[in-house]
């Protein structure tokens, strides 16, 4: 039997996190809750979690800040669920590494939908039955698709989210061709980001800053005006 999805729901507002936690545990979730940093920080210690659930607005570190700071060492798949519905925090959202953004009120039925969708993106690969158990090299970097470990030139290890994973394998197993972006959101099962047009935008620029030496004027992933994106380097299988 496949084991349930845990979610870690981070909100300040004691209401919510019973009113969350006692709806997705009727859509077979497990859900556990934390009000701050501190507790997200010391329950993520105790055990794992499939999938986090972020409040915008929290007291001391936001969540922007909280999801920084998860990036640089853990890829569990984040939503950032606030009240502000602007678009300039929708990408600084993203840019932080989260893996959706979900705006209070929102319809429940609409949230179980998308955390569904970002597990499914945090699990399925594109193409994952030619990719699977692959180790690729570029420009000394190195992806092993058996444990998802990504390492730098210097064999730093890089977190990745599920997006900027799933984004990455798209350009290796499509390296030297030109990838449009309705391409990248099949590629990378991202359909249900399509209503954000930005959304590619976003997650190309966020693996740019990753790997390469300026991401202003990037030499590995490349924009092609009116196309899309290339990755314009030389892809080895070593594995």
């Amino acid at each position: 039997m496949q084991a349930k999805p845990n979610i870690l729901v981070v909100d300040d507002d004691q209401e919510i996190r019973e009113l969350l936690t006692e709806y997705l545990t009727k859509y077979d979730f497990l859900v556990k809750s934390a009000k701050n940093r501190d507790e997200m920080l010391h329950k993520i210690q105790q055990e794992t979690f499939d999938l986090i659930l972020l409040d915008l607005m929290l007291p001391g570190a936001n969540g922007i800040e909280l999801c920084q700071e998860l990036r640089k060492t853990s890829n569990i798949p984040i939503i950032i669920v606030t009240a502000i519905d602007e678009e300039t925090d929708r990408i600084i959202g993203l840019e932080a590494g989260a893996d959706d953004y979900v705006v209070k009120p929102f319809n429940p039925r609409e949230l179980v939908a998308r955390i569904k969708a970002v597990l499914r993106r945090s699990t399925n690969l594109p193409d994952t039955k030619s990719s699977c158990c692959k180790i690729y090299q570029f420009s000394l970097w190195q992806l092993n698709t058996k444990t998802r470990q990504f390492l730098s030139p210097d064999k730093i290890e890089i977190s990745l989210s599920s997006g900027e994973y799933n984004l990455l394998l798209a350009f290796l197993e499509h390296a030297g061709h030109v990838i449009t972006r309705e391409q990248l959101l099949e590629f990378t099962k991202d359909r249900e980001m399509e209503a954000f047009d930005r959304s590619i935008d976003v997650q190309v620029s966020r693996l740019r800053h990753k790997i390469e030496l300026d991401p202003k004027n990037p030499q590995l992933i490349k924009t092609i005006r009116g196309g899309g994106y290339i990755l314009a380097t030389e892809v080895k299988i070593v594995s």
